[in-house]
């Protein structure tokens, strides 16, 4: 689909559930990483069904209005350094040849992207508690929760694959009916 009309109600659909589950992080605090994984995962349709630069100016959008929605605003942050923008970016990486290479990319762009959100969350918010959770773990708590964030990340990675897959194979077929079934 390509005209203007289609890319403009797509993303706004997306936009809107976008900041749904953004703004339901303050109604259900818990999900504080879950939704914005959610929201960010939604813009897989969007570089699917239009392209890669349509999909980054919906993150954009999406970015700037949960900042002023959404209650928790370190889901905002996390959803803005990395939840929002590594689905579009993985579609990128996903055409490097060499799967060495391709690994690298992503986990520097994690790490960098989760150093980022930790800086933030400690000096921007001054949510200095956020150590305290870790303290049973000793002077080592902040290089296990790192550890664990990259095992995290494979886990993630992996179920964004899928979710693409899931997209072409059985929900858009059905969004759009059986002449799409095979592409």
């Amino acid at each position: 689909m390509s005209s203007v009309s289609y890319r403009v109600a797509l993303g706004g659909v997306i936009s809107s559930l976008c900041i749904l589950a953004m703004f339901m992080t303050g109604v259900a605090p818990f999900l504080y990483l879950t939704l914005p994984m959610i929201a960010g995962a939604l813009l897989i349709i969007i570089v699917v069904e239009v392209n890669a630069s349509w999909a980054f100016l919906t993150y954009v959008a999406v970015s700037l209005l949960s900042i002023f929605v959404t209650f928790d605003k370190e889901a905002a942050i996390i959803f803005i350094l990395f939840f929002g923008h590594y689905p579009i970016l993985k579609y990128k990486l996903e055409k490097i040849p060499f799967k060495i290479v391709k690994t690298i990319i992503k986990f520097v762009i994690f790490n960098i992207c989760i150093v980022a959100d930790y800086q933030i969350t400690i000096h921007l918010l001054g949510i200095s508690d956020f150590m305290d959770d870790f303290a049973f773990f000793g002077k080592y708590g902040l290089y296990i929760l790192w550890a664990f964030s990259n095992v995290f990340f494979v886990f993630y990675d992996y179920v964004l694959s899928g979710s693409v897959d899931i997209y072409l194979k059985y929900l858009k077929p059905k969004i759009y009916g059986s002449k799409y079934k095979n592409k």
